[in-house]
């Protein structure tokens, strides 16, 4: 059972988190759903709701998204619906229509896509749907929200009848318009309406010239708004249709309601099924914000994150444009305490929170902004000890609320507890409350709870390094500048940098000297002795860092001279078998020569063709015979080197194609200037300006004032 503290959220903001995820939702429960969210009680619960965001945040660049989840709650109604006889409005529908609707295509798409939303279709298939609810309204609404006239043959009688009365007066409304029409008893605007009748807009002292009902009259009083004799009949009809139209729509809602009713529980589970998805939407929405992924999972005692990014620090940075640090800590059952150390200001509190926020996040389901290969248990208690804890209202100053804090975390701390405690044993005398810091850290440790402490005690930091299974570690800092660096370094305790820190701003000198002599000279040696420490670390790793650029550099430099040395070698070779070639051919031309020669002066064909036969045969002797699985690898090669040329002709071909038809598409050349002596020109595509001084051959001596130099006419362009 995982039990975790409300103060351990406070301490780790991660009700802050939950605001950030809170304005992804597009629902208002799904809003509050979100805020309120607290880790699991069941680690079982866990994983099945990592696997929903996970694959939630899978669908976002998928072609098939999930379909919209939007609805409008239905609190009210639900309400209603449990009071008996009661009737809901046709806007009431219309918001479980849409409900109904919504759960209907989610648990559709899962279906469909089972494969790949295992574990949102695990999810789905909890709710019971059944269709009757959207089937029924939708035989009595239209698609506008407003009630069909086939809802019930009543309403459609009632509504037909309606069409025609309303024809009627229409009718006999403009029979009597056109009747008095001809006299001066009407107005210039002749008609209006009032409460949604058509009246005669008559002239005050012809009221009594006109038959009908007075239904105004005007704001001076010069208009009397007369509804015809003619009309009033049928006026009367039409009030009493739209009553029974207004009666009749109730009792249809009413038997809608009623038939609704039984499936109250039906719907107050669809709306948390969208509530729910609506939480996982913005769940996966925040994870893409930060970067967030699923760790590995170990039932194994082990929490490694590596490249662990602070959310909250991440999406403030992200807004302002700013360089975030990751961390990479590790906590096993060989290194379950570690104990930071370090200057101010270094980030030893950002770590702390940053392993106590990402814990809790993976522990209410949502992803975190680490590496994939990260690894990640659970536990069943984390316990926080983080900032000024000081209590004005319970009397209690800093360091008795942190007593009363350890208290707490002896009775609940044990093997399945995570403790993270910022400025551990501060609030009391240096010495005193060191030794009492040490002997609470001792109980932690015996415990076998995984724990992680930032401290400037030196007591703490030798009883880190005495424990086996602890292990200290520090914030960086540029032994220089003593600028943090943001970057833990594991296996050795940090310095606090006091008096360095206090030159660097500004103490004198004389003071810190006399600071350093009013304590023990071994305590100062021990601080020292840190600082050297990490100012030959820091060294060394910048070393480090400069021997492994210059080793890459070198591999790359190696590999490149080794591909130069194989082309030289290539090209040898090459140049080698042209050579002996071309030897050869020359000793064959020349016995040849001397055969021509020979045959020149004594004629002799048969001695002739006798010895060329002979050189042939001779050749011939020094010639392999290539066995029938050679020549075809001869022939396939041919082939495939055919194929080869084949291709590159072909791309070339395109090339020029393109070319051929962008020079088509390209505007027409300038037309061509006739240049003569006297003219300024300079070269095409050139700056430099000089004057022809004379032109012979299509070639023009051009002067540029500092020498002259003969240019080919079609190099040169008229300015």
């Amino acid at each position: 059972m995982i039990k975790i503290d409300k103060k351990t959220l406070e301490d780790v903001e991660f009700h802050t988190v939950l605001e950030q995820v809170s304005e992804f939702c597009i629902t208002h429960p799904g809003n509050e759903k979100v805020r309120a969210i607290t880790p699991f009680k069941n680690t079982e619960e866990v994983l099945p709701s990592l696997q929903r965001v996970k694959e939630f945040t899978a669908s976002f660049g998928s072609d098939s998204p999930i379909p919209n989840h939007g609805f409008e709650p239905i609190f009210k109604e639900l309400q209603l619906l449990e009071i008996e006889n009661s009737t809901l409005e046709s806007f009431s529908f219309r918001k479980i229509l849409g409900l109904s609707e919504a759960t209907q295509t989610l648990l559709k798409f899962f279906k469909k896509f089972e494969e790949f939303y295992i574990a949102l279709q695990d999810f789905s298939e909890e709710i019971e749907f059944t269709p009757a609810i959207a089937e029924e309204i939708k035989k009595i609404f239209n698609k506008y929200g407003e009630v069909k006239d086939e809802a019930s043959s009543e309403l459609g009688t009632i509504r037909r009848r309606l069409t025609i009365v309303k024809g009627q007066i229409n009718s006999s409304f403009t029979k009597a318009l056109s009747k008095y029409s001809g006299s001066d008893y009407l107005d210039e605007i002749r008609e209006t309406v009032v409460d949604n009748r058509r009246v005669l807009a008559v002239k005050a002292m012809y009221r009594k010239k006109i038959n009908g009902a007075v239904l105004g009259q005007s704001k001076t009083g010069s208009l009397v708004y007369i509804e015809p004799q003619e009309t009033l009949e049928y006026a009367n009809e039409l009030s009493n249709l739209f009553y029974e139209e207004t009666e009749e729509v109730k009792r249809i809602l009413k038997a809608l309601t009623e038939f609704v009713r039984p499936y109250n529980h039906h719907l107050a589970s669809f709306q948390e099924y969208l509530t729910h998805i609506d939480t996982i939407f913005a769940k996966a929405k925040y994870a893409v914000a930060i970067n967030g992924v699923l760790p590995l999972l170990t039932k194994d005692r082990q929490l490694s994150l590596i490249d662990a990014y602070h959310p909250l620090l991440l999406v403030s940075n992200k807004k302002r444009k700013g360089k975030t640090h990751p961390q990479s800590i590790e906590l096993s059952h060989d290194k379950r305490i570690i104990v930071i150390s370090g200057p101010n200001a270094g980030g030893k509190s950002i770590t702390l929170k940053t392993v106590g926020l990402l814990q809790i996040m993976l522990q209410s389901g949502l992803l975190i902004p680490v590496a994939p290969q990260s690894e990640v248990c659970f536990f069943d208690r984390i316990l926080t000890d983080i900032g000024d804890n000081q209590s004005i209202e319970n009397h209690l100053s800093t360091y008795s609320y942190r007593l009363k804090k350890m208290n707490h975390f002896f009775r609940k701390c044990n093997e399945k507890t995570l403790f993270l405690i910022d400025e551990f044993g501060t609030g009391s005398d240096p010495e005193l409350g060191g030794a009492l810091a040490e002997t609470f850290l001792e109980v932690f440790y015996e415990r076998e709870a995984f724990g992680i402490i930032t401290t400037h005690y030196a007591n703490l930091k030798l009883l880190a390094n005495e424990l086996p299974h602890a292990v200290n570690a520090n914030m960086q800092f540029d032994s220089k500048s003593l600028a943090p660096i943001y970057k833990l370094q594991m296996g050795e305790a940090g310095s606090s940098f006091t008096f360095e820190v206090a030159q660097k701003n500004g103490i004198p000198y004389s003071l810190i000297n006399k600071s350093k002599k009013k304590i023990e000279r071994g305590k100062i040696r021990f601080d020292k002795t840190i600082a050297n420490l990490q100012k030959e670390r820091s060294k060394l790793r910048k070393t480090s860092e400069s021997l492994e650029t210059s080793a890459e550099k070198a591999r790359v430099e190696s590999k490149q001279l080794a591909e130069v040395n194989a082309k030289v070698q290539e090209k040898l070779e090459s140049y080698q078998e042209l050579y002996d070639s071309n030897q050869k051919l020359i000793s064959l031309g020349r016995k040849f020569d001397g055969l021509s020669e020979k045959y020149f002066n004594n004629k002799q064909k048969k001695q002739l063709l006798e010895e060329l036969f002979k050189m042939v045969l001779t050749e011939n002797s020094k010639r392999k015979k290539l066995e029938p699985k050679q020549k075809k690898a001869v022939k396939q090669k041919k082939h495939e080197l055919k194929q080869e040329v084949e291709q590159k002709v072909a791309v070339i071909r395109k090339e020029k194609k393109k070319e051929k038809e962008e020079a088509k598409k390209a505007p027409p050349p300038k037309p061509k200037v006739t240049l003569k002596v006297g003219d300024r020109v300079r070269m095409i595509d050139g700056r430099a300006i000089g004057t022809i001084d004379t032109i012979e051959k299509n070639k023009a001596f051009v002067n540029y004032g500092m020498f002259t130099t003969n240019v080919s006419m079609e190099e040169l362009e008229k300015v």
